[in-house]
């Protein structure tokens, strides 16, 4: 998982790629391709 401070390019990488808030922090998670997770804050 990468930490990044742009979602927004994370997202941008997969179709399948979706922003999810968990515990106050932006998640995004991947269910086709599990090694495009990223997180932010």
């Amino acid at each position: 998982m990468k930490v990044v401070n742009s979602l927004k390019a994370a997202k941008k990488r997969d179709a399948n790629c979706q922003v999810v808030r968990r515990r106050g922090r932006l998640y995004v998670i991947n269910k086709k391709k599990p090694r495009l997770k990223a997180r932010q804050g």
